[in-house]
Formats: C-alpha cells, structure tokens, sequence
C-alpha cells in the first residue's frame, strides 16, 4: 500500500483538475461552484446503518491505529506540516474540489466517464455491428458502451459500494477515535471544516479505493485516470490537516476490500449476457407476430440489433427476479387498435407543429448518445439539492445509494417490459412522424425516460420531502418530452412513470429501514 499512495504535493495536486472553479455548471452536470462540505451533523452512529450487501460493518476488520503520541503518528504529523509549507493556489483549489465531497465528486467523474462510452458502435463493412469486449477494452468498439441500462447499473455498484464502504469506515472512526491531525497538533492548519469526526480510517481514502477498485470492472479502459484521481482526492485529504498518511491507508485499504464484494456479485449478476444473441433476437420477433401484433424493428441502416434485450433478467437490488415479473404492466394497446391509430396521431400532430417550449423539453431532456444518460440527469439533480443540505458523506452515500439502485432496478423492470412486448415505436406505425430527438434502438413501451424519471421522483421525493412535488413535475415534463419527440406514445410515457414509482417505493421502503432516519 505504502508504494502506491508516496506522491509529492507538486506532482499530484498540480495536474488533472477537471475544470476551474470559476465555473459554475458544465453540460455534464458538473458543480465546481459547490462549497466545502460542511456536514450538519457528522452521523457518528452511521455504523449501525443497514449496508446493502456487508453482512454487517465489521465484516472487513480494521487494525487499531497507533497512538496519537507515538513516533511514528508524530512524524506522519511533520509530513502534513512540511506540505503545507509551500501551497500554491492551484493546490489550494484541488484540496477545496474534493474537500466540497468524495461521493459528489466521484459521482462527477462517473457521469463524465459514462458520457464519454455512451457511443453506439459503427457497423462493419458488411453491414453486421460489433460488439465491445471487457476481455479486449481497448479495441474498437472500447468497452463499455454506457447506454441507459448500463449506466443505471455501474452508477448503483459504485454508490451502494461506496454507502456500505462508508459504513464500515463509520463504524470504526467511532470504535478508536482517533482525532483529526487538526485537532492533535494546534500548528496544522484546517483547511476543510473542522468536526469532531474522528479521521480514522479516512472518508476521503476510503471512497478514493472503493471506487477505484469498482471502476477495474466498470470501465477498465479508465483505470490508470482513475488511479490518478485517487491520488489526488488522498494527497489533498493529507495537505488539508484532515488525514494522516496511516489514515489514508487504512481508508484506502477498507474501499477496496468492500468493492471486491461487490464486483464478485456484478459477475454473476447476469448483465454480461444481457446482449443476448441473434436467437434471442428473433424469439422475440416472432413471439410477437405470433400474437399478431406489429413487431418493433430496428430503424437504423443497416439494421442494428436491439440493445440489451436480456437486461430484464440482470439481478435487482431492492426486490427480487419475480418481483421484476410482478412489476411488469399489462400490454399496450394492440397495434390493430382505435386506440394505437389515436395515440400514433397524437404523436404525428406533436412533431408537426411543436412548440419553442415543446422543443426545450425535448433537448433537455433528451440524454442521448454522447451524455451521461437519463440515470446521469437525475444524478446531477439530486447532486444540485444535496448539496443545500449540509449532508456528512456517509449520508451523501446512503441516498445516492437509494437513488441509483431504484434508477437500476427501473431500468431492470422497463427492459424486462419493453421486449417482453416488443412494440414497435411511432415512427414505424407511421412513417410520415419525423422525431426531434435521437430514435433509441429497442422497443417502445414502456418509456424508459418515464420509468427512470417516476424511481427517481419517487426516492428523491422521500429525501427531501420539500420538494417532492417539484421532482413529480420534473419527472412528468421528462415523461412527455418523449411524446413531443415523437419517439414514444402516451401508453408508454403514462404506464413508465407509473412503472417507476412502485420501483422508487421499494427505495423508499429500504430507507425507512436501513437506521438513517
């Protein structure tokens, strides 16, 4: 451990910063204009929350830490003293980017990280489309390719990881106690907010290794970046007076522990066969003209095969494989029906006269290739309000653990539905219907917009109940922004948010429960 975390001030904390804090708000959601964490309250009982896959905090053991008045803390002391010798503003800037909060910043770093995968393959020469390979990420296409479900999924193992790695963390800052350096020794400067949150192990260390050893999985292209923001998030926790060097370790040492519980379930929880394979591809087809119905397909040219049809079998984390069955809505309205024509019109007569505002929805709304995804979008949201609360980082954790997992089991529940349907969208219905926003390659109903927007809604809406009726409206204008772009029927917008929200109220069950209230 030692060898990987000695750096030099001047080497880590002078290079990579992602953006200048004169900017308030970047495309990605980015938010270098948030304060420096300033927690309310420090939750120091946070060990006794429910994790969502440790069997209990102290699954994973943590050594007792030296002694405040021993050799070796002392001279981890006069390490802290010499790097805060000569500190520039720049370096001043990075330890106050993470010192605003290790989940929202790493949450960032995802949500620019899925963004920059989030790029559909181009097809061969001969018309078939490859397929990204975590056995080969560097070739072409580069895995992953971070569509919807995917990015639902790698943002829920990264936050219940990283809730759970905090927990343990929580548990055993208030089994030893030991002070921040600040408060040791009088001549270190704070640079952060003092509390009295003992710093063993460290937050800062244990989200830095937590996330790291989960992105080796995620986005293995990504892994020597990521090593590097690790660095950084750590040095800055040292220079700031916040963590020793032992700190550090230790923090580092328990993220990465718990991660490895959580990528040995991710391998087995059925999302690397989600692809499915051309039999799969065509069962659904002729399962659903076998019904005689209209079947969805692929308008891209050359034909693409659907993404991720399998992705309605990949294990949830708040319910069950059968409750994901018992979740799915009836069917939609028969393609042969008055209420199909109707609904098919409605679509044709939006996209044919939409509105300035109309057009604003859609374009905000829209989350396609090249962002962050619609599970990014709520991300961002729920990262705007927390920081108004003054949550501590465990805190931050636990919710953005609540938001992502229902966002990943929406995304479960809505691609189960959308293939065991197979509906084809408007603009297959009518050809005359010219979409204003990016036409997604897999069925129509239900809307996946909706349903992520009615989980979020929902659990968000239970964090700060305040606003609850605004998340509703925000997810009711993100459910019709696909209407007015002419790439989803109002069956599919109305039953996804409904969708959605049972799923959310299996968040909000979990977090009646779990000991944060």
């Amino acid at each position: 451990m030692k060898q990987v975390i000695k750096y030099s001030l001047l080497s880590v904390l002078a290079v990579g910063y992602i953006a200048s804090p004169s900017c308030k708000k970047n495309t990605n959601g980015r938010t270098d204009y948030a304060p420096i964490l300033a927690p309310a309250k420090t939750d120091i009982d946070a060990g006794n929350w429910k994790p969502v896959l440790l069997a209990g905090a102290t699954e994973f053991s943590v050594a007792a830490p030296a002694a405040v008045n021993s050799t070796g803390y002392v001279a981890e002391l006069n390490e802290i003293k010499a790097l805060q010798l000569n500190i520039t503003a720049e370096q001043q800037a990075k330890i106050n980017y993470w010192g605003a909060g290790g989940v929202l910043r790493w949450n960032e770093i995802m949500r620019e990280l899925v963004a920059k995968y989030n790029l559909p393959p181009y097809q061969n020469a001969d018309g078939t489309y490859p397929i990204p390979s975590a056995a080969n990420p560097f070739a072409y296409p580069l895995f992953p390719f971070a569509n919807p479900p995917y990015a639902a999924r790698a943002y829920a193992y990264v936050s219940a990881a990283q809730y759970d790695a905090l927990v343990a963390a929580w548990y055993y800052k208030k089994q030893y106690g030991r002070p921040a350096p600040y408060k040791t020794d009088a001549t270190i400067k704070p640079m952060l907010t003092q509390t009295d949150l003992p710093s063993y192990p460290s937050e800062a260390a244990v989200l830095a290794g937590v996330t790291a050893e989960m992105m080796k999985l995620l986005f293995p292209g990504e892994i020597a970046n990521i090593q590097q923001k690790l660095e950084e998030a750590e040095l800055a926790a040292i220079a700031s007076g916040s963590a020793t060097r032992s700190d550090i370790e230790a923090g580092e040492a328990l993220g990465r522990q718990v991660a490895q519980k959580f990528t040995a379930r991710a391998r087995t929880d059925k999302a690397g066969a989600a692809v499915g394979t051309p039999a799969d591809w065509a069962a659904f087809e002729s399962s659903t003209l076998a019904k005689g119905e209209i079947a969805w397909i692929s308008q891209d040219s050359p034909k693409r095969p659907p993404m991720l049809p399998l992705f309605g079998k990949v294990t949830p984390f708040l319910f069950d494989a059968n409750t994901t069955l018992a979740l799915r809505p009836g069917p939609p309205p028969s393609t042969s029906s008055d209420q199909m024509k109707k609904e098919t019109a409605e679509i044709n007569a939006f996209v044919s006269n939409p509105s300035r505002e109309m057009i604003r929805i859609v374009h905000f709304w829209a989350d396609g290739v090249g962002t962050y995804t619609p599970p990014g979008h709520w991300d961002a949201i729920a990262a705007d309000d927390f920081i108004t609360k003054n949550f501590s980082e465990v805190r931050w954790a636990r919710n953005m653990a609540l938001l992502n997992m229902s966002l990943m089991d929406a995304a479960i529940v809505c691609w189960d539905t959308k293939y065991a349907y197979f509906n084809p969208r408007p603009s297959q219905m009518d050809a005359s219907i010219k979409t204003l926003t990016g036409l997604p390659n897999f069925p129509s109903y239900i809307s996946g917009h909706s349903t992520f927007s009615g989980a979020a809604a929902t659990i968000l809406g239970y964090i700060i109940p305040e606003k609850a009726n605004t998340y509703n409206a925000m997810a009711s204008e993100a459910s019709v922004s696909r209407m007015y772009g002419g790439i989803h029927y109002r069956s599919d917008c109305e039953t996804g948010i409904a969708t959605g929200q049972k799923v959310g109220a299996f968040a909000v069950a979990r977090a009646r429960t779990d000991g944060a209230d």
